[in-house]
């Protein structure tokens, strides 16, 4: 089982899977449990509007910037 959870107040989104082992004739199959912590730090991204999808086994997940968030340009002497 695969979560995505998003906690804007945090600034975090958390990717979590349970383990599960399944047999499958004669060959076991066995999957690992894991759970990852990405935070926004700079506060760029609009958590608010993340989309997942979960398609032949590959999970995407999208977070727009804020619109209101400009690029920095820093001169170089």
């Amino acid at each position: 089982e695969l979560t995505v959870d998003v906690m804007p107040e945090k600034r975090s989104i958390t990717i979590a899977a349970d383990s599960n082992s399944e047999k499958n004739g004669d060959r076991r199959i066995a999957h690992r449990s894991f759970k990852k912590t990405f935070v926004n730090y700079d506060n760029n991204l609009d958590l608010s509007e993340a989309t997942a999808t979960f398609e032949n086994g590959l999970l995407t997940v999208k977070v727009p910037a804020r619109a209101d968030v400009q690029p920095i340009t820093i001169e170089i002497q």
